[in-house]
């Protein structure tokens, strides 16, 4: 049994290196397949002369056959060096840049996220237990109906509705003064992620919702579960010692696509809401074809989203025993 443990783990890792090897590649290919760049965007700046476009055109090794670049790009990624930004100040590196970002996403999306999964995973149960019920319909209506709205919408309608209650706008609030207290601050900051925050977790909770409940109801279907009410065990008993746990498999497997996707933020709420996270800069170089920065944040992306993936198959491999048998 634990020959075979190893030769999973091993496969699991092995397809997930494999995974981010062709991820990068495609990265790469795709953005040097659209059309323009940062460079090309000179052409509508008056001052601009043809010396200074071919000058950067060499600075950022554009002027190179695309197999040169890919080699020198793998070569970067091999030090950890993502290249430099095109349109960012001073041209920082991609990485420093993206840090900073990251700093700025990671607590809002966790935030949001964390809220999903406890909402969602409650609502879940309960729908499951009183299957059936007022209180089943109504729940999975709601979230039926949060899953299928728009993430842009979703943001924009709570924009609307609380932009006069809550700050809607950035992270900080421009005009505190620099020499306030720390717990001022971080008040500040707290009241600016109230909202990216609320619509990141709306835009999970539903899928947390529908999925926990067909699971649970799934799970409650088994005849352990049939034999653990014949031997009298209360309803709810049975929900909480027996089906909760086994249903919580694919849940896994959603509670870990969600935390890859913390890393990347959402794109459109941060875009709304002007949050200075990963997402708002993914857009931003987007607009302004900075090509090394949107490799560095879909290349983050990747790695985020197979490294949690990894992560729920190991998972896997602890809950359920029948994967080592």
């Amino acid at each position: 049994m634990a020959v075979r443990g190893t030769d999973y783990v091993l496969k699991r890792v092995f397809f997930a290196l494999i995974t981010v090897f062709v991820a990068v590649t495609i990265n790469f290919v795709l953005f040097r397949l659209l059309p323009g760049s940062a460079v090309s965007n000179l052409a509508r700046v008056p001052h601009a002369s043809p010396a200074l476009k071919a000058e950067l055109t060499r600075e950022f090794g554009l002027d190179k056959p695309m197999w040169q670049q890919y080699v020198i790009y793998l070569g970067q990624l091999a030090h950890l060096h993502m290249g430099v930004s095109w349109v960012s100040d001073s041209h920082q590196p991609v990485w420093t840049y993206l840090r900073g970002k990251l700093a700025n996403t990671i607590p809002m999306a966790a935030l949001g996220t964390a809220v999903a999964i406890v909402i969602g995973v409650g609502s879940g149960v309960v729908s499951a237990w009183r299957r059936g019920s007022k209180t089943d319909h109504i729940s999975t209506n709601v979230a039926i109906a949060f899953y299928a709205f728009p993430t842009q919408w979703l943001a924009l309608m709570l924009l609307i509705l609380f932009a006069g209650v809550l700050p809607a706008n950035g992270m900080h609030d421009p005009f505190l003064a620099s020499d306030v207290g720390g717990w001022t601050r971080f008040i500040d900051t707290m009241r600016h992620m109230a909202l990216p925050s609320l619509a990141f977790a709306l835009t999970l909770y539903g899928e947390f919702t529908l999925i926990v409940r067909s699971a649970m109801l799934e799970t409650l279907g088994e005849d352990y579960v049939l034999t653990a009410r014949a031997k009298g065990l209360s309803s709810w008993g049975v929900v909480r010692t027996h089906a909760t746990r086994n249903a919580m498999l694919p849940t896994t497997t959603l509670i870990a696509l969600s935390l890859g996707y913390i890393v990347a933020g959402a794109i459109l709420i941060e875009t709304v809401f002007t949050w200075p996270g990963i997402g708002l800069a993914t857009y931003q170089a987007v607009v302004s074809q900075d090509y090394p920065v949107l490799q560095g944040a879909f290349l983050v992306l990747t790695i985020s989203v197979v490294f949690f993936n990894l992560l729920a198959d190991l998972l896997y491999f602890k809950l359920d025993p029948r994967i080592s048998a």
